[in-house]
C-alpha cells in the first residue's frame, strides 16, 4: 500500500513537471510569435518604401501591415485613436499642428526623404512670366501654407513680415509685386488646381501623377535645407517599441537609398545618413 502511494506521488509529481514543461515551452512559442505592426500611409513613394521594407521585418518577426488611407488627415486621427502603430506620409511641422489642434502626443521617429516642393505652372515658363494678379494655389493648412510662402520668398517672389508666431500665414506678405493671388486648397486638391490656376506650389507626390518633376518642370524649388522631411510618425508611448525601432532601421537602408536614388532621383532625397 505504501509503495502504491509512492509510485502515485510520483506520477503526479511527474505530470505537474510536465505541466510546467508545457508552459514554459508554451511561453516560448508566444514570445516568438509574430509582432504585428499597423502604419498608416497615402501615396507613392511612402507605401513603395514601406513594401519594400516588409520582408526584411517579416525575417525579424514583424508582420507590417499598411494601411492605405484617402485623405491626409486620417493617418494622424488613426494613430492618436491607437488604430494604427506608426505612420509614413506627413513632415514634423504638420505633426506639430495636429498636435496642437488635438492634444494629441505624436512624435517624430526617423526622417526618411525630402520631398521636393516646388511651383508649377502649365502655361508659363519662368515665375517672372506670371501676370500680376495670377493665380497661385497652395495647400490650406497652415503647415503648409508656411512653407509655401517660405519657398516663394526664398526666391525674392514676396517678402514676409518679421515671423512673431510658429508659422507664416497670408497676413505675414509684406510685399507682393506680382500682387498673386493665393488660393488656399486641400493637399490633395492640389494638382486639381495644375488646369485651373495660374501656378500651384505643392511637392513632387502630387506632381507626379501629371509628369511633373522638381528638376525637370518646376519653376522654383525649395531644396534640402529645411524641416519638411517625410517622416515616420508614432505616439509617446509606443515610440521606442522594438517592432518601431526596426521599422526605423530598415527605413533608413542601403536598400532605401538605392531605391529612391534609382526610382525618385528627381523628386525625393534620402535624409538620414
Amino acid at each position: 500500500m505504501k509503495k502504491s502511494w509512492i509510485v502515485s506521488l510520483a506520477a503526479v509529481l511527474a505530470l505537474v513537471g510536465c505541466g510546467q514543461k508545457n508552459e514554459t515551452e508554451g511561453s516560448k512559442q508566444v514570445s516568438s510569435e509574430e509582432t504585428t505592426l499597423k502604419v498608416a500611409s497615402l501615396i507613392a513613394p511612402m507605401t513603395e518604401i514601406l513594401e519594400l521594407v516588409e520582408p526584411q521585418l517579416a525575417e525579424e518577426g514583424i508582420d507590417l501591415e499598411i494601411v492605405v488611407l484617402g485623405d491626409n488627415v486620417q493617418p494622424n486621427n488613426a494613430l492618436a485613436a491607437k488604430e494604427v502603430d506608426a505612420n509614413f506620409f506627413q513632415h514634423v511641422p504638420y505633426m506639430e499642428e495636429f498636435n496642437r489642434n488635438n492634444g494629441s502626443k505624436l512624435v517624430p521617429i526617423q526622417p526618411i526623404y525630402f520631398a521636393n516642393y516646388g511651383v508649377y505652372a502649365k502655361n508659363y515658363d519662368s515665375i517672372d512670366d506670371l501676370p500680376d494678379g495670377a493665380a497661385v494655389a497652395i495647400a490650406n493648412d497652415i503647415s503648409n501654407i508656411d512653407r509655401s510662402l517660405t519657398l516663394l520668398a526664398q526666391h525674392g517672389v514676396i517678402t514676409l513680415k518679421e515671423k512673431t508666431d510658429v508659422y507664416y500665414t497670408l497676413a505675414s506678405v509684406e510685399e507682393n509685386p506680382k500682387n498673386l493671388q493665393f488660393k488656399e486648397v486641400d493637399l490633395l486638391m492640389l494638382a486639381r488646381m495644375y488646369d485651373d490656376a495660374d501656378a500651384v506650389v505643392m511637392t513632387p507626390a502630387y506632381a507626379a501623377p501629371l509628369g511633373l518633376t522638381p528638376k525637370s518642370d518646376a519653376l522654383l524649388t525649395e531644396g534640402v535645407e529645411n524641416d519638411f522631411a517625410i517622416t515616420l510618425v508614432a505616439r509617446e508611448d509606443n515610440k521606442d517599441d522594438e517592432a518601431i525601432q526596426k521599422l526605423a532601421e530598415a527605413m533608413t537602408s542601403e536598400a532605401v537609398r538605392d531605391f529612391l536614388e534609382e526610382n525618385y532621383d528627381e523628386t525625393a532625397t534620402p535624409a538620414f545618413e
